[in-house]
């Protein structure tokens, strides 16, 4: 098996440690996710691995013809050629083969019997052989199968590269990457510029892929059907976990439990402590016991909590009240010079529906979401809002709107001005602004970061109909799922565009799908239901159908299913969760509780007490045989959950 060593990556800026002493390996076999917070090395790892970055150490062993791509997040700009062009670039490995072959050809066509040797003939046969097998003579149809499944149609094979966005361009260096048919792929963010076509596309195509990759992606329904393994970047340390995601989520559960005990505990002890070296500092009685704890400081260890698995908390302002009829879509027309978007569509949306609006990129979108905000009223038709009716809108561009001269903090303040300092910081903490980055002026943030303030400014202030455009675009998997749980108790109305399917999942009661050809359809249930219904009609329409379609061939094994009976299972998946939610909570209690009791039976009245001792020393182990039954369901559960996962996967 083809095998890549890493070891000691050895990385540091100033005086800060970015990658520690890491070594891993990755196979041909290998489906693995690296995670970790914004700003942990991630990227600069990739790039390391990648020979794209030079590090302070960094040793790598691999087998022979093993070949590796890389994509980056971002900045590839193709100059020369069209879509079809650059991406058959991706066979100039064969270059120095066919100049070999045409070689032989010449040779051979022009010796005479006697002449042709064997081995001339040998050669010419295995390089005829390489070339057929690693599919040279079949990349047209390859190369083309790959550019459809990422969205790109057949009039733009011919297109010059340079005429694209620079998000099509990035499905472009995709695309060429993907046909390379790497020993190992690394993919920095690859559903970052993709619709919500593309990405099941990718989804199946990296399924059936017979190499290896490691991802990075913020998209965690992704992750868990591309991935069984995690690696964790924290604090310059890389750490391994066994299954996908989500399975590793639960893991870091448990432990993060243990570490925010951990970390109570040793904060307390640090407070008494330097309480008692100001107290007795200057006492000469004192003055060992003070010196020696203060070498005791110096020495201590500090517990951390990974930030990026931090459980973050916000929730809304209540929504004020409105009528049944939130918006009302009556006959709407839209048309540009050379495109009709709507034409004659109606819709009605109710208070508390929560609304995905989804599809192609350039299919209308976001034009949509404008036309319904009121920022775009050249249109045809009437839109209206019902009784009592407040929004908040946020587009992909609503970061210009914020005040370049304020600081971060004062950027919040003037929309929460009830809120105290700590209530504010809180919040701010909750989009990934911590510390002092609270004080950074508005205009030294980076286009992520002003986007995801401008978003909380959005759901800071009370309305009752939110319509969000990419909403979760510049959120790490830990604040998407923040944003997540505050939008499930939001109690107003939501219309918003994305193209992440969990996300999707969990939020959406009704989905509308728009597509270039066809007329906008409703889908009146929830993303599963969205999902199985396009998969019947895609049987319908073309029953020969492949992988690039929409509804992948593992939605088509989930559609297998009844509805009734899925919608069941995922009822009492959720059931489940939320038992195992529960039975987290408690645990992280009893392992408060335990080591309060540690605490006491240290204390000198205790352990020179007999009858108290023995008291507290029964009580501990009371609380460690609830613990382990705890334990034991929580594990139960988590079996049961996979089972049902397993099954609607």
């Amino acid at each position: 098996m083809a095998t890549l060593q890493v070891q000691r990556v050895q990385l540091a800026f100033a005086d800060r440690d970015i990658l520690s002493d890491i070594s891993f390996t990755l196979s041909e076999k290998s489906r693995s996710a690296l995670a970790g917070g914004n700003g942990s090395g991630k990227s600069t790892l990739l790039k390391v691995i990648s020979g794209h970055m030079s590090a302070d150490d960094f040793a790598y062993s691999a087998t022979k013809g093993m070949r590796i791509s890389y994509l980056p997040q971002s900045d590839i700009v193709f100059e020369d050629g069209t879509v079809y062009e650059e991406v058959e670039k991706a066979y100039a490995r064969f270059d120095e083969m066919l100049l070999e072959l045409h070689d032989l050809e010449i040779k051979l066509s022009s010796a005479s019997e006697e002449d042709k040797t064997e081995s001339h003939l040998l050669r010419l046969h295995e390089i005829q052989e390489v070339l057929l097998n690693d599919g040279y003579y079949s990349r047209k149809e390859f190369i083309q199968q790959v550019l459809f499944g990422l969205g790109f149609s057949n009039t733009d094979m011919d297109r010059p590269s340079k005429e694209f966005s620079g998000g099509w361009q990035m499905r472009i260096a995709l695309a060429k990457i993907l046909v390379e048919n790497p020993t190992i792929m690394l993919l920095d963010e690859p559903t970052n510029y993709l619709d919500i076509e593309a990405r099941y596309w990718l989804k199946n195509y990296l399924k059936v892929f017979e190499g290896g990759v490691m991802i990075v992606s913020h998209d965690q329904g992704f992750l868990d059907e591309t991935v069984n393994e995690v690696y964790e970047l924290f604090q310059g340390k890389l750490h391994r976990y066994s299954g996908n995601y989500s399975q590793y989520v639960k893991q870091r559960e448990l432990e993060i439990a243990q570490l925010e005990a951990a970390y109570k505990l040793q904060q307390d002890q640090l407070e008494k402590t330097e309480q008692f070296i100001e107290k007795f500092r200057y006492k000469a009685t004192k003055s060992k016991q003070v010196q020696s704890r203060i070498k005791m400081l110096e020495k201590l260890e500090i517990v951390e909590v990974p930030s990026h698995l931090k459980q973050l908390s916000f929730s809304f302002p209540p929504a004020p009240h409105s009528g049944n009829d939130v918006l009302i879509i009556e006959h709407l027309v839209k048309r540009y010079p050379a495109l009709e978007i709507f034409s004659d569509f109606s819709l009605l949306i109710n208070k508390g529906e929560r609304l995905a609006v989804t599809g192609k990129n350039g299919a209308g979108k976001s034009t949509l979401l404008r036309i319904l905000s009121g920022q775009d009223s050249d249109y045809g038709g009437v839109v209206r809002l019902g009784s009592n009716v407040s929004v908040g809108y946020f587009a992909q561009d609503t970061e210009k709107t914020l005040n370049p001269d304020n600081s971060v903090l004062e950027e919040v303040s003037g929309i929460a001005a009830t809120a105290d300092l700590p209530k504010l910081r809180n919040y701010l903490g909750s989009f990934l602004f911590s510390g002092d980055d609270v004080f950074k002026p508005v205009s030294v943030l980076s286009g992520g970061e002003r986007s995801r303030l401008a978003l909380l400014k959005i759901l800071l202030h009370p309305v009752n109909l939110l319509i969000l455009d990419e909403p979760t675009n510049h959120l790490d998997i830990n604040a998407k799922e923040m944003l997540l749980k505050a939008l499930k108790q939001y109690d107003g109305t939501m219309v918003f565009v994305s193209h992440d399917s969990y996300f999707i999942e969990h939020i959406a009661t009704k989905i509308l799908y728009l597509t270039e050809d066809n007329p906008p359809e409703l889908f009146d249930g929830d993303y599963e239901y969205f999902i199985y219904k396009l998969e019947q009609k895609e049987k319908v329409e073309d029953p020969k159908k492949g992988s690039t379609s929409v509804a992948s061939q593992p939605v088509a094994a989930k559609a297998a299913l009844s509805y009734k009976e899925a919608n069941r299972k995922k009822n009492r998946l959720g059931s489940l969760r939320r038992q195992s939610e529960e039975l987290l909570k408690t645990h992280r209690l009893l392992m408060e509780k335990i080591q309060h009791t540690e605490q006491q039976m240290a204390l000198v009245e205790n352990y020179s007490d007999a009858e108290k001792i023995t008291a507290l020393v029964q009580k501990k182990e009371q609380l460690h045989t609830t613990m382990e039954q705890q334990e034991e369901a929580w594990l139960s559960l988590t079996m049961e959950i996979e089972e049902l996962e397993d099954e609607l996967a």
